[in-house]
């Protein structure tokens, strides 16, 4: 996946609507590069936007993809029909939106049937780090629903909104007991699984922050822990491993492989991307201010891990929608709010202007 950096000239100027945009630079502060960190948000909650419409209607979520596997030509020639495999992600306030996105996404490409549950009174959330996801349903609908995969982001407060959803725990409980698949990432296996009592005699993995609350004897600072049914992970930077061995266990290791291959996650002589060219030296004596536009359509791995990682800098992001709504509709179905509309982004000036694949207007 590739994101286009838009950088600006030196003067400082209104910004027209979709023009070139000119930027500024002091020599104050010095920016080289902006690297992960691990910083657990704890915002207090907005009055809720979004109310849940009751229905009857099975829940719908966007289709998924056809399930990524080989065939020879003899196999491909006769139309084999697979049942999809049915995961439950769960958001609340304060869920790490990285997580709950990574999660979503490359389980979505490896054509599995995600269902984004909101444990709140409406379907849609504030995450921790600001970003705003709609979900495809409340909780209480999928109370009777059996998954192959049920699979906690982590997060705070986020973790505690899940552990305080008695419907979610019932829902919880039930996977385990029924050893089916069941994982949880970040602050989730302490806050939320641990009370729950869905850890015993299971090694487990978590935050740093959140370790020292696990049972010592069964605590692992692994990145990726499995344990029979139960997958632990440690926070925002292990997300894609979390997620990928969730695809392993529900597809086999070649799907597994594919998507990572699929997401750039690895170079081919499998070592990791570091190396960067044209390296340019930014100056503020200000708050860096960043706009990013989306769209329907747009990669929500890629405009998620942006913001949150540039919030977590204490970069002024403003995220603003180039359709008819704030709310879009991403490329692999997960429903994004934007900050505001392109137009009222336009007044004003930006230094940094990021562009996510693809951005194209769908009207």
């Amino acid at each position: 996946m590739e994101s286009m950096l838009c950088l600006l000239s030196p003067s400082p100027t209104k910004l027209p609507p979709f023009k070139k945009l000119t930027s500024f630079s002091a020599s104050k502060t010095t920016f080289s590069s902006l690297s992960f960190a691990s910083m657990i948000f704890s915002p207090q909650p907005k009055t809720p936007s979004t109310k849940i419409r009751s229905s009857s209607k099975p829940i719908k979520t966007p289709s998924p993809k056809t399930p990524i596997t080989s065939m020879s030509a003899q196999e491909s020639s006769t139309p084999v029909s697979l049942p999809l495999k049915k995961v439950l992600v769960p958001i609340g306030f304060g869920t790490e939106e990285m997580e709950a996105v990574i999660i979503v996404d490359v389980l979505r490409r490896a054509g599995a049937e995600v269902i984004v549950a909101s444990v709140e009174p409406q379907l849609e959330v504030e995450a921790a780090g600001g970003t705003r996801l709609v979900a495809d349903t409340s909780i209480s609908k999928c109370a009777n629903e059996v998954f192959d995969l049920v699979a906690l982001p982590g997060g705070m407060p986020g973790s505690a909104r899940l552990r305080d959803c008695e419907v979610l725990r019932q829902i919880t409980s039930k996977q385990a007991e029924g050893k089916r698949l069941y994982g949880a990432i970040c602050a989730a296996p302490a806050i939320t699984l641990l009370p729950w009592g869905l850890l015993r005699r299971k090694q487990m993995t978590g935050h740093p922050a959140f370790m020292d609350k696990l049972p010592t004897f069964w605590a692992v600072a692994s990145k990726i822990q499995v344990s029979g049914e139960l997958t632990t992970s440690r926070g925002p930077g292990t997300s894609f491993e979390f997620a990928l061995s969730l695809v392993d266990q529900l597809f086999g290791e070649s799907v597994a492989k594919e998507i990572g291959q699929l997401l750039l996650m690895q170079a081919d002589d499998d070592t990791q991307r570091k190396e960067e060219y044209n390296k340019v030296e930014w100056s503020f004596d200000h708050n860096p201010r960043v706009l990013l536009p989306i769209a329907n359509g747009s990669e929500e791995i890629e405009i998620v891990a942006i913001v949150d990682i540039l919030r977590r800098a204490k970069v002024d992001v403003v995220v603003a929608s180039i359709e008819n709504s704030v709310q879009i509709l991403a490329s692999q179905g997960i429903k994004i709010v934007a900050d505001m509309l392109i137009g009222d982004a336009a007044d004003s000036v930006y230094d940094l202007i990021i562009l996510p694949m693809p951005l194209v207007h769908s009207n």
